[in-house]
């Protein structure tokens, strides 16, 4: 898959962001190459958080506009998974991952844990429960852009029974945790059929002791989606924070699909010289810097 993004954003007054755009080398998908150019040229720092394995983009703009640009390739492998895998025992969850289970800002497992056991309790253990829990949100709530906005929760969603992608990944998340199924939220570029291209959020469950991609949009198979951060719910995986007057007027994260992945790599040379040539410049400012 190629991914094109594009950021433009318009600065009052010194402001300092943090990007979290680039995507996941791990598991489940390859990162062949990638390029970032900054313009106009400023000092940037990218690291990748070791906990997490989300990659992220610092940088401080003064007055004035500047933007973003991101390129990769990607390889995305899925495995398939039996439609028997069993859930894992609350003794058994390894200690990495028992956070996943207890309630977030976001994700109030301990309020709609009546909802949850009453919808989903009398259901067999395992990977069909979950799939049940997904296939329930995208029935009874309906996809609607401008319904909620940063302060909306799960337990919001669930009375509103509206919302946009993060919602829905939400709400999922929130009836697995109040089964004490392990979820977590996932943000990525993803390939759609119909709407404009933007980011997405997905949701993974822990089974049969690994972790399962599922879109309770059902927007896009989860196939179509390159995982950019993975966090407890969308304040953790949010593609941009802004410290300062700042305002994001335009955005464009494309993504497509690509026949033959080697052929494409000479079309992000130019880009990945430019980068170069960027990160020279920040050098100066900020030592090594590395993405």
């Amino acid at each position: 898959m190629a991914i094109d993004s594009v950021l433009e954003y318009e600065v009052d007054d010194t402001s300092e962001f943090v990007f979290q755009i680039h995507v996941s080398d791990m598991p489940g998908q390859t990162l062949i190459v990638e390029s970032l150019l900054v313009e106009p040229r400023m000092p940037y720092r990218c690291y990748t958080d070791t906990a997490s394995g989300n990659r992220f983009l610092r940088l401080q703009a003064e007055a004035g506009k500047f933007k973003v640009v991101y390129r990769a390739i990607v390889d995305r492998q899925v495995e398939s998974v039996a439609r028997d895998t069993p859930e894992v025992p609350v003794h058994d969850i390894p200690a990495d991952v028992l956070h996943y289970v207890t309630p977030t800002r976001y994700c109030e497992s301990d309020e709609l844990g009546a909802d949850a056991q009453a919808l989903f309790g009398a259901m067999a253990p395992g990977l069909q429960r979950v799939q049940a829990i997904c296939d329930w949100v995208t029935n009874n709530i309906t996809y609607r852009i401008g319904s909620s906005d940063a302060r909306t929760s799960a337990a919001d969603v669930f009375a509103r029974r509206t919302g946009v992608c993060r919602d829905f990944a939400h709400l999922a998340i929130t009836f697995c945790k109040a089964l004490n199924i392990p979820a977590r939220m996932i943000s990525g570029y993803a390939i759609f059929a119909d709407p404009p291209p933007d980011f997405h959020a997905v949701f993974e469950a822990y089974v049969g002791g690994r972790w399962v991609m599922f879109d309770p949009t059902g927007m896009t198979p989860v196939e179509h989606v390159v995982r950019i951060a993975t966090g407890r719910d969308a304040k953790d995986v949010a593609f941009a924070t802004i410290f300062g007057p700042a305002r994001m007027t335009s955005m464009f994260p494309d993504i497509m699909l690509l026949p033959d992945l080697q052929t494409a790599r000479p079309h992000y040379a130019p880009t990945r010289q430019a980068q170069a040539r960027a990160q020279a410049s920040a050098e100066s400012s900020l030592g090594s810097v590395s993405c």
